[in-house]
């Protein structure tokens, strides 16, 4: 049996990945780990996860996806900060969905020591 490497394209299995954060059974450590753990989220159309990796501040009421949308791929392109030392970072990021792509600087912060997602400017 072949296992796919994680939808956050890092080549552990989604499981042992993005998996774990969003079952809650660990934290992201980094803003890029969470950057990447929502991506996934996207992917898997898990709603409940992104809503609650949202910053109290800025986050939706509700969040619909598009059952439609199809994501093909994440490409890092910068880290600022983000790390176990820090309270804050940047990750900026192309996400390639079927027939374009989204370029985004997204910021986060840490609440009660977790990496949450507070906003983003969206890059051409």
């Amino acid at each position: 049996m072949t296992r796919r490497s994680c939808p956050c394209g890092l080549p552990e299995a989604y499981g042992a990945c993005c998996g774990r954060f969003h079952s809650g059974s660990a934290a992201a450590p980094t803003a890029e780990a969470l950057m990447r753990s929502r991506y996934c989220a996207f992917v898997q159309g898990d709603t409940g996860y992104l809503l609650r990796t949202w910053h109290p501040r800025t986050r939706p009421g509700t969040l619909e996806l598009d059952p439609a949308m199809r994501w093909t791929g994440l490409e890092i392109l910068d880290t600022r900060d983000g790390s176990a030392f820090h309270s804050t970072g940047t990750v900026e990021f192309r996400a390639s969905y079927r027939g374009g792509s989204l370029h985004e600087r997204s910021r986060f912060e840490r609440v009660d020591g977790a990496w949450v997602y507070v906003d983003g400017e969206f890059l051409p």
